[in-house]
Parts: structure tokens; C-alpha cells; sequence
């Protein structure tokens, strides 16, 4: 996705690329329609907007933060240099955030960049010194950031000495060591938002408290009841409080689909991202629940290091016996497409949005048609018999670990049937709140794991080089040289066509050879939202956008 420097261009909307992802996305993501039954009651209008997304966040700290719900929040709260706006039609793009202009040189690798006016929350004048801070901190290894290999572009970089500068207050000038055709997304991405210095360093708790979490964006925090709710206001120092009409968000902190559901229900939520699985084909019937264009792949993770899964034809086996098409059908059923590859469906090749995707440059890695999964089955025998579990023989009992939801459940139950009827194994089901499900599989306390990742930008690399060997979201703590090989040659030239090549190279490795991922579906973003609300902008990087919204 190209913007030129000044003119800036409105970015193409992303769900011009989805229309065949099943539910309603051949529609228009114009959240003014009032496409919804005619039954729905409307919500309260008090003044709030309530809104569940999901459970406790791990943290809403820009830099350290690594979950789309954290991001989401963060999104309210920070900007960066650029942001993400409504196009009037319901679809974020790409408009200029705290920097009002910004040049690039005629090779493409300084980026200098021209703040506006603009203030913290706390009335302090925002500095180019401030994201000079921010993305520093980023990249420290000090601050264990899971993404602070999102700024690997920058010159400097592997010596996580950044070459960026700020030569006055208002100038922020970043050095590329190679042109990165998705950098503009890269500086809307959360995890290079401005924080302040003096107020990190000061209290390591900063996010937790209004007293301390200066922010800069369209809202600020009003308070925080762990694990119930999560307020925003709107923030009168943002140079932009004009465009903000909605007056305060309130975050319902929840993952019981029953009870989310009974709120929405009773007008106690105006916005939810989720519905009970019993609920859906009728919610879905009703045109209750929407799907939205989401560019993400839900999969199962193999702890690489741990055995059995130590041995890729056992981790292929497991992924081999996956009814795919039951699962999308029965199971989920919201217009998910069953997942023949890593990389999802819509995600730009080397000719961008004029050519094929690179899902359908790179093929299928296995078949997903129903007639084949027979055939499936006796591969994934045969590979088990080679690695030493000839019908299930021997073969430890493990355990499959998800966060809590009533979806992920149906899913967990769904393959533990199909492992244990195929392959003869038994395989126990462990669910965990949020935060300590993904402090465990990031620390590879697991056999197998739920996981799903949504793209930070239109790009493969965003699927690809989270696997590179010691990588903060390397959850499988996965080591292949010959990966890590492709993945840096990709990253290291501007010519679309070798860095495609470099990264269908690498999904070979990582799907194909290693099975290191048994992918499952892409993803859709379900959602129900309350008829009187209007106003409500999404992309599908899966960020949902409220400060336009109005009605309550």
C-alpha cells in the first residue's frame, strides 16, 4: 500500500480485496446502514458508548503490548505519525496523524517527518523527541519488547543503535537501510506511538493510572476497574478534539460469551465482538451479527522443542488429521474460509492490489477439499508410523492449551476428537485466562497451543518473520537457518518480485518442510452493534474505531 509523501494519496481500502471471504463482506463496512433486524432493541443513551472486545488486556503499553484487543485500546488512546482515519464510508485509511507532512528522499530511505502542533494530554507540547524515545525503547533489549523487530528497516538497527534524530522539536527524520514498501503502515502501528520519557521511566506501573498515562490521542483514561471496565474520555488537549464525537468509551472487560451476550441483549452493550456459538447461525440469519473483512489466520502452534512435537512428521501428522471444512462449517460457522497456507487470502504479491494475492501465487500446502481429508488421514497414519506412534502406540498424553471463550473451546473440542479418532492419541484440554495463557505459550509451557495472527500491515512479511529464530513472537521457539536465510534476504532489497520469492521460500520451509503451524481458517471479524449507533470505522488489520460514533 503507496502513498506519495505530500500529496498523500488516500489509501486503497482493504475490503476492496475481501469480497470473497464469506459473510457480508461483499457489502460496504459503512456502519451508518441500518442493515440489522428489525426487532433489535436499541441501546441505552446515556452518554456512554459500552463496548466488549474482550477480557482483561496484558497491558496497554504501546511498546510492549502484542494483542488486537491491547492494540485496539492503544489505538483510542495514542497516535502516531500517521493514523488511521474513516473515509466517510465506514473504512480506516491512511491520513496524516502527528505529523502534518513529511518528505522522502528520491532513493526512498530518509523519511523526514513534520510534526504539528499537538499536546499530551497533560497540556506538555509533543516533541520530535519523543518518538525518537519511543521507537529507541522499542528496540532495546532492555525492554523485552515482543515487536522490536517491526523497525528491522531502520539503518542501525541490528545494532539496535536506530539512525533517527530529531534536529529541532518539530523535525523527526528516520534513515532506512533498505526501502520498505510498507513503511507508512509500520508508522501507524501502535507499537511505534510516542511516550514520554519522563513518565515511563518514572513509574514502570504508567498505564494502570490516570494519574500517569499521559497520552496523546483522541481519549485519555478516566479509570481502570481491573478485569470489569476500562474508560476513556475524550482528551481536550488532542489537536483534533473536534472530530471526536463520542464524549466517553467504556471497555467491558469480559469473556463469557453468555453473560457479554445477556448485556447486549438487555442494552447494558452497545458494541460486541462476539456471540455465543449456539447463537450465531441465527444472529447471522438475522443480519444481527455482522462479519467484517479481517486479514488473519487462526492455527494450532507446536511447541517445536518440546517431544513429541520435536519431530516435524509428527507435528504434520496432527496437522494433516484437522478437519478443516468441519470446523468452518459446524463449528464456527460465520463465513470463515478453511486455511490452505500460512499466509492468509488478500495479502499483496509482488504486483500488489492489481495482481494475484500471495495465497494464491504460493498454492495450497495440503488439500482442503472434503473428498480428500481420507486421503489426508492416511498420510498423517503413515507419518505417525514413521515416527514411532503406529496407531497412537505409545505416544504421551498431551495437552492442548486455549484461552478461555466459548469458540475456542468448541474448536479445542472439535480437534481433540479428530487427533484422537484419526491418530489414536489422547490429547487433555486446558483453557487459561488471557494474560496467563499467552505468558505460557510465550514461554513455551505447552505441548500444543491455540493461536492466531492478525497482519500489522498488508504484507507477507507480517506473517512471516515473526518465526525467525529468537523472535519475540516466535511462540513455537522455532530454529531453522535456512529459513531465517530467506526471511533476511527478503528484508534485505526493495525489489518486490525477490522479496516475494524469498518469502514463498520461506513459507515452504515453515509449512511445507517443518509444519512448525497447522493453520485452520482465515479469519472474518464478527460483530454486533446496537442499531442508533452510528459513526463506526474499521480496517481489517481488525481495529475497530469509536470516536466518530454518535446515537447514545
Amino acid at each position: 500500500m503507496k502513498m506519495k509523501a505530500k500529496l498523500l494519496v488516500g489509501l486503497l481500502s482493504l475490503s476492496m480485496l475481501f469480497t470473497g471471504c464469506g459473510g457480508n463482506n461483499s457489502k460496504s463496512n459503512d456502519s451508518s446502514n441500518s442493515n440489522v433486524a428489525t426487532n433489535e432493541e436499541e441501546g441505552k443513551k446515556d452518554g456512554v458508548l459500552d463496548i466488549n472486545i474482550a477480557s482483561e488486556p496484558e497491558t496497554i503499553d504501546p511498546q510492549l503490548n502484542t494483542s488486537a484487543d491491547g492494540g485496539l485500546m492503544i489505538s483510542h488512546l495514542f497516535e502516531s505519525l500517521i493514523r488511521w482515519d474513516d473515509d466517510g464510508k465506514g473504512n480506516a485509511i491512511l491520513k496524516p496523524g502527528l505529523a502534518e507532512k513529511w518528505d522522502v528522499s528520491e532513493d526512498g530511505l530518509t523519511w523526514t517527518f513534520k510534526l504539528r502542533d499537538a499536546k499530551w494530554s497533560d497540556g506538555k507540547p509533543i516533541t520530535a523527541n519523543d518518538f525518537v524515545y519511543a521507537w529507541n525503547r522499542l528496540v532495546d533489549p532492555k525492554t523485552g519488547a515482543d515487536y522490536e523487530y517491526m523497525l528491522d528497516m531502520v539503518k542501525g538497527y541490528d545494532d539496535k543503535k536506530l539512525d533517527i534524530s530529531a534536529p529541532d522539536d518539530k523535525t523527526f527524520v528516520v534513515n532506512l537501510g533498505v526501502k520498505c514498501p510498507y513503511f507508512e503502515e509500520i508508522c501507524a502501528f501502535p507499537a511505534v506511538m510516542p511516550v514520554r520519557k519522563d513518565i515511563v521511566e518514572k513509574n514502570e506501573t504508567w498505564t494502570t493510572s490516570p494519574d500517569t498515562l499521559v497520552s496523546s490521542g483522541p481519549y485519555k483514561l478516566e479509570k481502570w476497574e481491573h478485569n470489569q471496565t476500562l474508560t476513556m474520555v475524550k482528551n481536550p488537549e488532542y489537536y483534533d478534539a473536534k472530530s471526536v464525537k463520542a464524549e466517553k468509551l467504556s471497555f467491558h472487560l469480559q469473556d463469557d460469551q453468555n453473560a457479554i451476550y445477556a448485556a447486549y441483549r438487555s442494552g447494558d452493550l452497545d458494541f460486541v465482538n462476539s456471540a455465543p456459538q449456539e447463537e450465531i447461525k441465527k444472529l447471522l440469519d438475522t443480519k444481527e451479527l455482522k462479519t467484517l473483512p479481517y486479514v488473519g489466520t487462526y492455527f494450532v502452534c507446536f511447541n517445536t522443542e518440546k517431544k513429541p512435537f520435536d519431530d516435524p512428521k509428527v507435528r504434520k501428522a496432527f496437522s494433516l488429521a484437522i478437519d478443516r471444512n468441519f470446523i468452518v462449517d459446524q463449528v464456527t460457522g460465520r463465513g470463515e474460509k478453511a486455511a490452505s497456507g500460512f499466509v492468509p487470502a488478500g495479502v499483496y504479491d509482488a504486483d500488489g492490489a492489481k495482481g494475484d494475492d500471495f495465497r494464491t501465487v504460493g498454492g495450497d500446502y495440503y488439500s482442503i477439499k472434503s473428498d480428500d481429508y481420507e486421503k489426508n488421514i492416511k498420510e498423517a497414519k503413515k507419518l505417525m508410523e514413521e515416527a514411532g506412534f503406529k496407531d497412537g502406540k505409545g505416544f504421551p498424553q498431551i495437552d492442548y492449551l486455549y484461552n478461555t471463550d466459548d469458540n475456542h473451546k468448541a474448536i479445542a473440542e472439535a480437534l481433540q476428537n479428530m487427533w484422537q479418532e484419526n491418530l489414536g492419541v489422547q490429547v487433555n484440554l486446558q483453557n487459561q485466562d488471557w494474560n496467563v495463557f499467552l505468558k505460557e505459550r510465550k514461554e513455551g509451557n505447552y505441548n500444543i497451543a491455540r493461536h492466531g495472527w492478525i497482519a500489522d500491515y498488508n504484507d507477507p512479511m507480517s506473517f512471516i518473520d515473526m518465526w525467525l529464530t529468537g523472535g519475540g513472537n516466535n511462540d513455537a521457539q522455532y530454529k531453522n537457518e535456512e529459513f531465517d536465510k530467506y526471511v533476511k534476504a527478503a528484508k534485505a532489497t526493495s525489489d518486490q518480485k525477490e522479496r516475494m520469492e524469498n518469502m514463498h521460500k520461506a513459507e515452504d520451509i515453515l509449512i511445507k518442510d517443518d509444519s512448525v503451524v497447522a493453520p485452520i481458517y482465515f479469519y472474518v471479524n464478527p460483530y454486533m452493534m446496537k442499531p442508533n449507533i452510528k459513526g463506526m470505522y474499521y480496517t481489517p488489520l481488525g481495529y475497530f474505531f469509536f470516536k466518530s460514533a454518535t446515537g447514545f
